[in-house]
């Protein structure tokens, strides 16, 4: 692969997740093999939580990493957005959970008004699973997101800042 380099690949990784999502077969999650999808679930956000925390770290800390920040911060956020997204799809399998989730469009749509805290009111979670997801997915978004979002826009400011003359720059 000549002129593809790590930091394409992962810049284009956000595209790759999202066709991803809407065609890899999620059938065998949901409330049928709860086990399994719970244990997926956690393991995911762990991973992604572990990684961003890394990236975070390494920013704070002005260590040069393998990978850009300003490219691999973003692609995590994507994920973890796809994350949920696939929780509230495997739920909706359940009619009571999510009334009015009914496609992955629904289910990335309600992750991100979720996010965005907008809570149009459209769908809302009925059980008891639904509404942990959505309590997780709201802390999450409060701890990992926002520490994310906080850091990269440090990351780049001091980037900026540098260009102009005015710090030293750590890339």
């Amino acid at each position: 692969m000549r002129g593809v380099t790590r930091e394409r690949l992962i810049a284009a990784s956000p595209a790759v997740l999202l066709v991803l999502y809407f065609t890899m077969p999620f059938d065998g999650l949901g409330p049928r093999r709860p086990a399994l999808s719970w244990t997926l679930f956690a393991l995911s956000l762990t991973l992604v939580a572990v990684l961003l925390t890394a990236h975070i770290r390494d920013i704070h800390l002005q260590r040069t990493g393998a990978t850009h920040p300003g490219i691999a911060i973003p692609a995590l956020m994507v994920l973890t957005v796809l994350v949920f997204a696939t929780a509230y799809h495997a739920l909706a399998d359940d009619p009571h959970a999510l009334p009015g989730l009914g496609t992955r469009l629904d289910a990335l749509y309600f992750t991100v008004v979720t996010l965005a805290t907008v809570g149009y009111g459209d769908i809302s979670p009925e059980s008891q699973s639904a509404r942990l997801v959505a309590l997780l997915n709201i802390v999450y978004n409060l701890v990992f997101l926002t520490a994310a979002a906080t850091t990269l826009t440090r990351y780049y400011r001091t980037r900026l800042a540098a260009r102009r003359g005015a710090l030293p720059q750590n890339e």
